[in-house]
């Protein structure tokens, strides 16, 4: 407990952390406001003829937020090796991996709870601005939105965990932000330029934020790459893994 109250005293004193959170939230509310607002009579003649999966698209600000998280993630580790102060955590609470442990703890509880004040708020206004072009507004007490809710704040916290273990293994915010982003934004773009179905399709199961995103799906789940669970197990498994790498090499490093 002494480990995560000092992390957490640690979060809650840096302004960057509760900037980070206040930009995931405004930006998964205001994207998502904005693909809401885009469904129009002129994009889509009628509801029953597009088949529209509105609560995906009232998501979809969390493909943007997620960079937020990925860079308070990688802050939470790369600052201490950037400043020097690893060391006087280190000698404070010299068990590695108990310190590793409270970290990702007290970060997946941060995220979490801005991840939820986020999707809800975006569901919210989703269901204001939906019905007044025509089309039905998100039921968010139906077990497909619940699922795609729950799934994308999932997503948000193992986005963060994910930045936090790339910080933990290269111990340089920059290099773990520059090699997150390209696996949350440029992977997917290969998959879209590859000329090959059989390589795009593999690329959509096996990197991590097209699959995970299969999570938010809430009609035709037959057309999917990966099925809504197991793409987000894919999201789960990297950052798992690369969290189990990072706290390996945590302990066997000098600080």
């Amino acid at each position: 407990m002494r480990s995560l109250h000092a992390e957490w005293t640690k979060l809650r004193t840096l302004p960057s952390t509760w900037w980070l959170l206040a930009a995931t939230v405004v930006l998964t509310a205001a994207v998502g406001a904005a693909a809401a607002a885009s469904l129009t009579h002129d994009v889509c003649p009628s509801p029953s003829s597009c088949h529209e999966d509105t609560v995906k698209l009232a998501l979809t600000g969390v493909w943007l937020s997620q960079a937020t998280c990925l860079v308070l993630g990688a802050l939470s580790m790369g600052a201490e090796y950037g400043t020097g102060t690893i060391t006087t955590t280190l000698t404070a609470i010299p068990i590695r991996p108990r310190v590793l442990a409270a970290k990702a703890t007290a970060l997946a509880a941060l995220t979490a709870a801005a991840g939820a004040v986020a999707t809800v708020t975006t569901l919210w206004i989703a269901r204001r601005i939906l019905p007044t072009n025509g089309f039905e507004a998100p039921t968010l007490t139906d077990t497909a939105t619940l699922r795609a809710t729950a799934g994308s704040i999932l997503i948000l916290t193992l986005v963060t965990l994910l930045g936090l273990s790339l910080a933990t293994l290269l111990r340089d915010t920059a290099a773990a932000i520059t090699l997150g982003l390209a696996l949350l934004y440029v992977v997917p773009l290969l998959a879209d330029l590859l000329p090959s179905p059989t390589w795009q399709d593999r690329l959509q199961r096996w990197a991590p934020i097209p699959a995970a995103l299969s999570i938010q799906a809430t009609r035709n789940l037959d057309h999917l790459p990966i099925a809504p669970w197991p793409g987000l197990g894919v999201l789960a498994a990297y950052a798992a893994g690369l969290l189990a790498a990072g706290a390996v090499l945590f302990h066997r490093r000098d600080a």
